[in-house]
């Protein structure tokens, strides 16, 4: 096995074993911090991470989204789904779901973060618990970390970019929802 195939199936197994692991019911405590102005939101979400198996209808479907040529081409996803809400006054603020399929270092969306396109990302892994994640698209850019804490913890920062300066920065504190 060359070096490169070497790399390839490391993170192949990488991605699949931190979906595989996150997947379950999260409480997520978040705080959007807009810039440079310093504004601070805060708000609750429930969120349910579903992993996907090789050739599951939804990854079949993400691929042909994304016009890729064989329709087992992503090789493991997740699907994620929430409801987040504000925390001083409860108020509902978004409901949604998204998917994600891994093909080598490229992680395959139905939609991003401000759009419903179809969005990709780069991604690579710090440690096996520290997953990094760079979108493009529309002139801005979304620079993730997503950090597993044993079994129990998550960690979350999301820095979004326009033009080359920092526009919001997300942290969030997810608890495993155990049932």
């Amino acid at each position: 096995m060359t070096s490169i195939n070497l790399a390839q199936s490391t993170q192949k197994s990488l991605i699949a074993d931190f979906f595989q692991k996150s997947e379950g019911r999260w409480h997520s405590d978040r705080r959007y911090y807009t810039l440079p102005e310093g504004n601070t939101q805060e708000m609750v979400s429930l969120i349910t991470v579903r992993f996907l198996e090789p050739g599951s209808p939804e990854l079949i479907e993400l691929a042909k989204r994304h016009q890729l040529p064989e329709q087992n081409a992503l090789t493991c996803g997740s699907e994620v789904s929430w409801e987040s809400r504000d925390s001083v006054s409860g108020k509902k603020k978004s409901a949604g779901s998204t998917l994600f399929g891994a093909r080598e270092n490229i992680l395959y969306r139905d939609r991003g973060f401000l759009t419903r396109d179809p969005v990709q990302a780069t991604f690579y892994f710090v440690n096996p618990q520290t997953l990094c994640l760079k979108t493009e698209y529309n002139g801005s850019v979304f620079e993730e970390e997503l950090k597993l804490i044993g079994d129990l913890y998550r960690t979350r920062q999301t820095i979004i970019s326009r033009a080359g300066e920092q526009q919001t920065i997300g942290q969030y504190l997810e608890k495993r929802i155990e049932e």
